[in-house]
């Protein structure tokens, strides 16, 4: 049974790919059907039914039955040719033949040739068409009464073939379009799955960024604050060397719990703890506390539902904003953060009253941000009066804005913002210092609540 059936698939594969032989196969079979069928003559009833006695076909009719079905080897190329011509035949042996020939086998089989290749309007016109102009042929001038169940034969089998090819061409389409919407719905899932990935890969690496400009910038700066006082104040650079070793296993487990996002769900080392949020608020401005920049904190948000990527954006923004007042604002700065709940709104700022006129941000981030935003220049750190930072900060690497400056702050935290619906507004102070404000909703798109 297998070596049969696969057998029959060769055979249909071969058949698909030659049609023409197929199609010769077919016009023979067409021909041999209609020379038997002309050999056979009713001339009455029985009791079992129609007799049918032995009779020979002329040359003439012979000529037509050879012609009709050599044209069926063209049905596909030229269905409606192939219609006219065989039609054309059998309308001839109608006319001509005292009893005619089966010609129109070859019309009925072109036919429905024509009703599975083209549309449902084109089957109608040429169905009806064809019908009329057969039977009326056989009815009014043939040889036979108009009344005999021949002619009435060849107005059934023209409409049947019309209609079962018109059935095969429809199953057809319904087929292709079914492929086409499985195929279409495979595309979109494909495309929606590495929409995702890169959703992910793009909040993984804010995260990344965030952890790592924050405590980094802490390291630096209390590592340079420790260098420049060893000498002369021993017991302040042993307290800042503290806050180093602080900062730099809070960035690792941080960066650990991150990086854990990537293994695999069943990998012993994954994350249990959920990802930082504005319940811990306090812990990280101790740590700014801690690194000699003082930090008030309001808030007004009791009572505030706030889903986790909400919770998350808020405090990673306020990570941000504090680190960039450590490190670009100067030494005698100071920060306000508030957290308040307007409506179904989250506004989260952070304001300071560092060096006037500073630029948090690289040349990078002011092209991203618009043509509103100050620009990048080489003395952004300066005060009013273009004096350079403390001894202390130049200890700890360089100038404020070269502090861990990444260029990616700013836009992280309007990446953040854009993501969840919400909006960002950064810029400088009326008489000095910077602003950021968050206005973020307490529900979340679809997607983003994770």
């Amino acid at each position: 049974m297998t070596t049969l059936a696969d057998g029959f698939d060769r055979t249909r594969s071969w058949l698909r790919e030659h049609p023409m032989a197929l199609d010769g196969a077919l016009a023979g079979t067409v021909f041999l059907c209609m020379v038997v069928g002309s050999f056979a003559e009713p001339y009455g009833y029985g009791e079992h039914g129609p007799r049918f006695r032995v009779r020979t076909p002329d040359e003439r009719s012979l000529v037509l039955m050879t012609l009709a079905a050599a044209a069926l080897v063209h049905r596909r190329r030229n269905p409606m040719a192939v219609l006219a011509f065989t039609s054309v035949l059998t309308a001839a042996e109608l006319l001509y033949g005292n009893r005619p020939a089966p010609v129109a086998m070859a019309a009925v089989i072109a036919l429905y040739t024509v009703a599975s290749r083209t549309g449902r309007a084109t089957t109608w016109r040429a169905g009806l068409l064809t019908m009329t102009a057969l039977t009326g042929t056989a009815m009014f001038f043939g040889s036979t009464p108009w009344y005999t169940q021949e002619n009435l034969g060849i107005f059934a089998w023209t409409g049947m073939a019309a209609a079962a090819g018109d059935a095969v061409r429809s199953r057809r389409d319904v087929v292709e379009a079914i492929k086409e919407r499985a195929e279409r719905a495979e595309r979109t899932r494909e495309e929606e799955a590495r929409r995702r990935v890169a959703e992910e890969r793009l909040r993984i690496a804010r995260d990344l960024h965030d952890v790592v400009a924050h405590h980094i910038a802490l390291v630096n700066v209390q590592a340079g604050v420790a260098a420049h006082v060893m000498d002369r104040r021993p017991d302040q650079a042993k307290e800042a060397l503290g806050h180093v070793r602080e900062a730099s296993r809070s960035a690792l487990n941080e960066l650990r719990a991150t990086v854990g996002l990537l293994r695999q769900s069943g990998d012993p080392e994954a994350p249990t703890e959920p990802a930082p949020g504005l319940d811990v608020l306090d812990e990280l401005v101790t740590t700014f506390r801690q690194a000699g920049l003082p930090v008030e904190v309001a808030r007004a948000d009791e009572g505030a539902r706030r889903p986790a990527a909400v919770d998350l954006a808020a405090y990673r923004i306020i990570q941000e904003a504090l680190t960039n007042v450590r490190k670009h604002a100067g030494p005698e700065a100071k920060a306000e953060v508030s957290v308040i709940r307007v409506g179904s709104t989250l506004e989260v700022t952070v304001l300071d009253n560092g060096i006037s006129g500073r630029m948090p941000y690289t040349r990078a981030e002011s092209a991203a941000l618009g043509p509103d935003a100050p620009r990048h220049a080489a003395g952004d750190t300066a005060g009013p009066s273009g004096a350079p930072a403390p001894d202390a900060v130049a200890a700890a690497g360089g100038p404020p804005h070269e502090i861990g400056g990444t260029g990616h702050g700013l836009l992280g935290m309007r990446e953040r913002v854009s993501a969840l619906g919400g909006r960002l507004t950064t810029g400088p102070r009326y008489g000095g210092g910077f602003r950021v404000q968050a206005i973020l909703p307490l529900t979340a798109r679809s997607g983003e609540d994770t």
